[in-house]
């Protein structure tokens, strides 16, 4: 199965943050937040993508990961 996989929860891990902060930092709700760390978002704006690398301090790559089995 091919999917890409959101590394938000590795990622919040090592910064020792809660998702709550992370919402508050970027401006998007927990809720969807929640829904990229849980892999059950279907889709992400370049301007979220951008807001949450800014806030964690990373690339998008250590965010989204390809998988190809």
């Amino acid at each position: 199965m091919t999917m890409i996989k959101c590394n938000l929860s590795v990622l919040l891990a090592k910064k020792e943050m809660k998702l709550k902060t992370l919402s508050s930092l970027v401006g998007i709700s927990e809720t969807n937040l929640s829904l990229l760390k849980n892999n059950k978002a279907k889709a992400i704006r370049f301007s979220t993508l951008m807001a949450i690398c800014k806030a964690l301090e990373c690339q998008p790559g250590d965010l989204l990961e390809f998988i190809n089995t």
